[in-house]
């Protein structure tokens, strides 16, 4: 192969193609709805890529209480804390549903990271924009009441402000969950869904439809309920 054949070839590099695919360093792994991937305290060796399906993010404290802290889609990373020193795993994830994931261990991830200058463009956004939703979390839990925290969320589960149309919110995210990642009770995200489904803010049609008016109220009319904290 002539240098410039080389050159063209590395041109075409395409971080999809190579997630899409198996190779030195990589698993396809399969797993059913309610599976776990990896379990807080187990050895943190391996960044996870989710090609299909979704996942949730669950914290433990010492007192046993568990927190939800993020669900993942198709095309996000997680357990990349391993890149930067973390040798235990920090938080426990298991699928929401049938769910395809590639395992990519920690040597392969470093190597093609340093190699391939797309694949770290594109692993680099995704880290900025995960920690720039971190840091908005944080700021919604110290200064917005649940209802609005509710609100938020729900349009970021249904996608707003991304490429393309909003997406229905699947029902098998419960209302506990909702709670576990605002901060609150079922009994108030319970109240708080009815409430927005009387404002026309959201509709059930065997899956959760939020409308662009919710986005509306959370931009300039900040919905709040009396007595909420």
């Amino acid at each position: 192969m002539s240098k410039a054949t080389k050159k063209a070839v590395k041109k075409t590099f395409d971080p999809k193609v190579f997630l899409a695919n198996l190779g030195p360093g990589k698993t396809s792994l399969k797993f059913r709805g309610g599976q776990t991937v990896y379990a807080q305290g187990d050895v943190a060796d391996s960044v996870f890529y989710i090609q299909e399906g979704k996942v949730k993010l669950t914290v433990v404290s010492k007192e046993g209480k568990e927190a939800v802290v993020a669900i993942l889609e198709a095309g996000q990373f997680f357990g990349e804390g391993c890149l930067n020193g973390q040798t235990l795993r920090i938080a426990t994830t298991k699928t929401m549903e049938g769910s395809q994931i590639v395992a990519i261990t920690k040597k392969a991830m470093i190597v093609t990271l340093g190699k391939e200058p797309k694949f770290s463009e594109m692993f680099m956004a995704y880290l900025l924009t995960r920690n720039n939703r971190i840091e908005e979390d944080l700021i919604d839990q110290l200064f917005n009441s649940s209802e609005r925290r509710l609100a938020r969320l729900l349009l970021l589960l249904a996608n707003f402000g991304t490429e393309g149309k909003p997406q229905p919110i699947d029902t098998k995210i419960s209302q506990e969950t909702l709670a576990d990642m605002i901060g609150t009770t079922r009994s108030r995200v319970s109240f708080f869904m009815n409430k927005f489904r009387k404002l026309g803010f959201i509709s059930y049609n065997g899956k959760i439809e939020v409308h662009h008016s919710l986005l509306h109220a959370v931009l300039h009319e900040k919905p709040q309920v009396k007595g909420d904290e």
